[in-house]
Parts: structure tokens; sequence; C-alpha cells
């Protein structure tokens, strides 16, 4: 069978442009699949991040230092960027403006107004698929879940907590980066980095918070800065959100968190979901492992843990006996993205597809109402017609 190949460029060659990279060198574990992606172009201001693209990625042709020249050359079909959230906006809406199809990271520009332009490029290029990165609802225990929420297993829902954890920064001695600048990173901070991987799933099943109360919050105050003394530490650590669902028959709690330092975790996602005839739960901290609790009146209330197979959206040659990871998750994120190119939405192999525009629209509108809220101490209504 031939494959459609897409041809890609990457801008911005650090750590998500190197993973993608690898997925694309995987691509042999999917079974079953008509495309591929092919990285022809790279571009990046480093010039050792793109030397390392030349010398491990042999499908790489061409590279620039400027994006604009990679957004000019006809070869490339489609864009994957990975750059500073200070730089979305004009990075994403000229990629979009030159026609040509992109998987952005989050959180699709640094605050709501930089949002806006770059689905105002959308609207006007509708022939562009745009999508954004968010992996973890690839792992095959959030599948469940997911198909547990579309065959209405839950009942009427009681509570909802989802959230993305990790320490790294519960060390005071690592240096500063852009992740902890208002000027890169945006005043959003551990929201607008983390926050997309925490409402994917919440807004995929049409649970808008319709107000939130926040809690965020600075807690290593200042950090080296690589030259022998310290500096300002500006953006929000933790943050910890209140909200409510109102959905056309019912309402409920839902409470969010993106944290930065959670002692003890490295890039734990998860997913609470309680119900009055399911409830269900999900991490990475345990990849292999689903928690369920089916529920009839009068009947006795238990926890159910059963191991997950290697069972992913796209087939792979890995054994169902064996641990889903996070570099399986990447793979299938460009599975989808790549099928969605290809195929269309309709045409879709399988019908998980990609973060949208419209979902990460919708995290800026609770990360905004989420600052009003911290400054003012109080609940801040969300108006999802803004």
């Amino acid at each position: 069978m031939e494959k459609h190949i897409v041809r890609f460029g990457v801008i911005g060659c650090g750590l998500m442009g190197k993973e993608f990279a690898s997925a694309a060198a995987r691509w042999l574990h999917l079974e079953g699949v008509g495309f591929e992606p092919r990285i022809v172009a790279v571009c990046d201001a480093n010039p050792a991040a793109a030397e390392w693209f030349q010398r491990q990625v042999p499908s790489v042709e061409r590279v620039y230092s400027d994006y604009k020249m990679l957004l000019s050359d006809p070869d490339v079909d489609a864009v994957y960027c990975a750059v500073p959230h200070n730089l979305h906006a004009q990075i994403y809406v000229d990629i979009i403006a030159a026609g040509k199809h992109l998987l952005g990271e989050k959180p699709f520009g640094i605050d709501k107004e930089a949002n806006s332009r770059i689905n105002a490029a959308m609207i006007a290029h509708p022939e562009v698929i745009v999508r954004c990165s968010s992996e973890f609802p690839f792992y095959p225990g959030a599948h469940q879940i997911i198909q547990w929420v579309n065959e209405n297993k839950f009942g009427r829902i009681i509570e909802v907590e989802a959230g993305f954890w990790h320490s790294s920064d519960l060390d005071p001695t690592k240096p500063i980066n852009w992740k902890r600048r208002v000027a890169t990173n945006g005043e959003y901070g551990c929201m607008g980095d983390l926050g997309m991987h925490v409402l994917h799933l919440p807004m995929r099943f049409g649970w808008k918070p319709a107000n939130v109360r926040a809690l965020l919050s600075k807690i290593v105050s200042e950090r080296p800065d690589g030259k022998g003394d310290k500096v300002p530490c500006e953006t929000w650590d933790n943050a910890v959100l209140a909200c409510e669902v109102k959905t056309a028959d019912q309402e409920f709690p839902m409470v969010l968190s993106t944290k930065r330092i959670a002692p003890g975790h490295a890039n734990t996602w998860f997913i609470r979901i309680q119900g009055t005839e399911m409830s269900a739960e999900f991490s990475t901290k345990n990849p292999k492992q689903v928690s369920s609790l089916p529920y009839s009146p009068g009947k006795q209330q238990a926890w159910h843990t059963v191991d997950v197979p290697y069972k992913s959206a796209y087939g792979t040659i890995t054994g169902g006996i064996f641990e889903f990871g996070f570099s399986d998750s990447i793979l299938q994120m460009w599975a989808a993205f790549c099928d969605e190119l290809v195929s269309g939405k309709d045409g879709m192999r399988q019908p998980f597809y990609c973060a949208t525009p419209e979902e990460a629209r919708g995290s800026h509108l609770v990360f905004t109402a989420a600052l009003a809220s911290q400054r003012t101490g109080e609940t801040v209504t969300i108006d999802w017609r803004d």
C-alpha cells in the first residue's frame, strides 16, 4: 500500500520538536495507516538546535533561520510550531496565512487578545486545518474514560477533577527560563503552560465552566540567572480553579489544577469523574491501570482497578500485555493529526481528533477569568459568547 506523505516543517527545534522527530521516526510502529509525516525543513534561531535535526533526521533537506523562508517553501505542506507563548500570535497567523496546516503548541497565544488574532486568521483561511498539541488523552486509560462518558455510563455527574502536575520547580537552584517570565510565558503562568492538557477532555465533553474561583500561588520567588545572580520569578507556579459546570440537564462542581510544584510528581496527568451510576479515574502516574466504581441502588459500592491493555486509537505492533508511555501518546496524537489532514474529520480511522482551536479559545476564557478572580478574591462568571 502506497502511503500518503505529509511534508512537514518544524519551527522551534527544542524538546517538543525533537519529540515530533522521534514520533516520525517510529511511524513503522503503527499498523495499517495509509499516511506518514516526513520532516523536510526545520527552522530555529539557535543553529545548534537545528543542527541536531540535520544530524539525526535524514529526511531534513533544508534548514532556515527565518521562519518566513520556511513558510515560502513550496515543498512544506504542514507545520509543527513549538515556540515561546509570546511568539504564537505572529507566527501562527503567518503559518495560517501561508496556507500551511498547523499543529501548534498550547496555549495558542500569550493571552486572550493574541488568541483572538489567531482565531481571526483561521476564519480568513478555512481551508487550513489547525489543531493544538495535547497528547495525554491518547493514553488507553483516558480513552476508556472517554468511551464511558460517550456511552453516558456515569448517570448524573456529582463532581469532576482534572489536573496536570509536575515537581521539577521544587528545586530552588533550577535556573530561570522563559516560562518564569511574564514577557515570554504570559500572566497565565502555569495555567497557560499546562492548562490545555487539563481542559482538553472537559471541553470535549461539553463541560464548560460557568464560573471560576481561582487560587494561584507563587512559591519560589527568585531563581539563579545562570550568571551568578538571582532574578525574580514572575509567573504563577501553581493554580487551583474551582468551577461550576452548567449543562442543559445538570450542574456540578469541577476542580482544575495545574502545578509546577507538586512534590513527588513527574508529569502526572489525571481525570476523576464521580457519578450516580459510575465513578472512574485515570492517572498517568499508574498508566496501565484504570479504576471504576459501577453502582446500582442498594448495591455494594466497590472500586475495581484493572490493568488496561495496550489498546490505542491507532493500531500498533505492540502486544496488549505491554505498557503504554508518553512517547506512545505523542505518536498517537500525530497519527490523529495526519489522519485528519489526509482524510478529513469525518473520514478518520477513529473518532478522537486533536484538541481544537475552539477548545484552546475556551481555555483562554477560563484563564482570563481565573486571573480576575485572583485579583478580586471573588468568583468570576465566564461569558462563553465573548
